[in-house]
């Protein structure tokens, strides 16, 4: 037998090299949808072609053979390459969706809570900080109820309010009060800490 050239070498290696790849690329099609994998099984078949050569033919035209083989991987990996690289974005996008879908439900099961409960106790929070400003100038309250509720809350929730009333409201009543006093950090504070910031 005798020795095999450099470029019988690197012919069959390249032969090899297409072999796999096309053994790769038949297992992603699998995977990828039917419009990207109908695109690959002509460039898979290219490559299984350039890869069932005769030993004849790579001893006798080896940088043929290398050539084809070669080219045929290339371009087998370059479409693998670009189907995975869409399959990855189409995963990353579907994982975007249901991340924001996850927090539109979140949001809107958050926003339906308290507006389920902030009219039943809605009517309970109003008049509280009406009635402390009633205390002082009983006329003035009276016509700005209807116009100036906003403006009202603000410095009645300011106002040092008793403890005890603090106590009785709960806690989405008692942060609703400190974001209406302007206060900072109201959300991660407990009942007693929310009394505590709104008693002073």
């Amino acid at each position: 037998m005798a020795k095999k050239t450099t470029a019988q070498r690197t012919a069959e290696a390249a032969v090899d090299a297409a072999k796999d790849a096309a053994k790769d690329a038949k297992k992603l099609i699998k995977s990828l949808p039917k419009k990207a994998a109908k695109k690959l099984k002509p460039l898979v078949e290219d490559a299984k072609d350039a890869s069932k050569v005769s030993k004849k033919k790579v001893a006798d035209k080896p940088k043929k053979v290398t050539k084809s083989a070669t080219a045929a991987t290339e371009r087998l990996q370059v479409a693998t390459a670009r189907f995975e690289a869409a399959k990855k974005a189409d995963k990353k996008k579907a994982d975007l969706k249901k991340a924001e879908k996850k927090a539109e439900k979140k949001a809107d099961e958050k926003s339906r809570a308290p507006k389920k409960t902030a009219p039943t106790k809605g009517a309970v929070i109003a008049p509280a900080p009406v009635d402390a400003p009633a205390a002082t100038p009983a006329p003035v309250v009276t016509p700005t109820r209807r116009v100036k509720t906003p403006v009202i809350k603000a410095p009645a929730v300011e106002a040092p309010a008793s403890t005890g009333d603090l106590s009785a409201l709960t806690v989405v009543e008692l942060r609703s009060r400190a974001r209406a006093a302007g206060h900072v950090g109201y959300s991660r504070l407990s009942k007693a800490a929310l009394i505590d910031l709104l008693a002073r």
